[in-house]
């Protein structure tokens, strides 16, 4: 009884969790397409909005299992034993939050490395393998009746948290590294790269540590549900994270001296070529000279003028 005590508890403090990570998708969702619905291209509010869905049906699938649990099969332990449909449902809609969302920096990584095939390949594949896991485990475990039976997946649940947990910080690393060589040596703009690296580091630094910590988890607590409680709440940290990233655009663009000279997009990166031929990705920056040029051009037809009446009048 009081390992079962235990496991509900674990899963009733994750649904918490997730509710309350929840609420806060809502609120930047909102906040979203708000302020960049009628700007954002139509991939990324499409992208915004899938990905809110996904997570709308992820919170009533494990709000069902609570329910089931606790209010349907109340005062009922040998219920307790057995599982709901929706616990194991919503490792698959979980899965599909990560697919998006990591597939959306795969492709960040795909144009911050001016289209580095093998690296983007290797970072694909460590998120298709993640998703694919998590399709397995979806399908092997609506196979079973029990608790006890789920254990034997307890391989293929460590696999899909270890692959998450490697492709967040491979992307991460990636992201940090090219952000860090765009730096132009001047100070509004190094200041942006460097917020652009924050969010970077924030957003692949959160879902790792929830990987892990579901991933110890269940190497020590395996017999319950502890676990749970992190994996819950792993794709409202995709979501969020991204959420927050691209929210913060127009503050971003408030470093600069002029907000449309930095058109930084999660979408685009300008590039360009150094000396040696190299492709490098370059933050592009407009300064406007004009009212310089004007002056100097100013000055040189006053002294052109000055310099053509003293000519005048040495030739009378």
């Amino acid at each position: 009884m009081a390992t079962i005590d235990n496991t509900m508890g674990s899963a009733l403090l994750g649904v918490i969790g997730a509710a309350g990570l929840y609420g806060v998708s809502c609120v930047q969702t909102w906040y979203y397409f708000n302020r960049y619905g009628s700007t954002d291209i139509w991939y990324i509010k499409a992208l915004v909005g899938l990905v809110f869905a996904f997570d709308s049906i992820h919170q009533a699938l494990i709000s069902h299992t609570v329910y089931w649990y606790i209010i349907t099969n109340y005062n009922n332990p040998e219920a307790l034993s057995r599982l709901v449909w929706s616990i194991l449902l919503e490792v698959l809609f979980n899965g599909l939050i990560g697919l998006i969302v990591q597939a959306f920096l795969t492709m960040r990584v795909w144009r911050m490395s001016n289209r580095n095939k093998a690296l983007t390949a290797i970072v694909a594949l460590l998120v298709v393998a993640e998703f694919g896991c998590s399709v397995a485990f979806t399908v092997e475990s609506m196979k079973l009746g029990t608790w006890k039976e789920l254990g034997e997946l307890k391989g293929l649940s460590m696999t899909v948290n270890v692959l998450g947990a490697v492709s967040d910080f491979v992307i991460a690393v990636i992201l940090v590294f090219y952000l860090r060589r765009s730096r132009t040596g001047f100070k509004k703009s190094d200041t942006m790269i460097t917020k652009l690296i924050v969010f970077s580091v924030s957003t692949g630094l959160l879902t790792s540590v929830c990987a892990i910590a579901s991933l110890v988890s269940i190497i020590i607590w395996g017999q319950t549900l502890i676990y749970v409680a992190f994996y819950f709440s792993l794709g409202r940290l995709y979501f969020n994270s991204v959420l927050a990233t691209l929210n913060a655009r127009k503050d971003i663009r408030a470093f600069g001296d002029d907000p449309e000279d930095f058109s930084f997009s999660l979408q685009t990166l300008s590039k360009a070529r150094n000396m040696s031929g190299v492709k490098r990705p370059t933050i592009s920056i407009k300064i406007d000279t004009t009212h310089e040029v004007e002056i100097e051009h100013s000055e040189k037809s006053c002294n052109s003028e000055k310099s053509k009446e003293k000519s005048q009048e040495e030739d009378r």
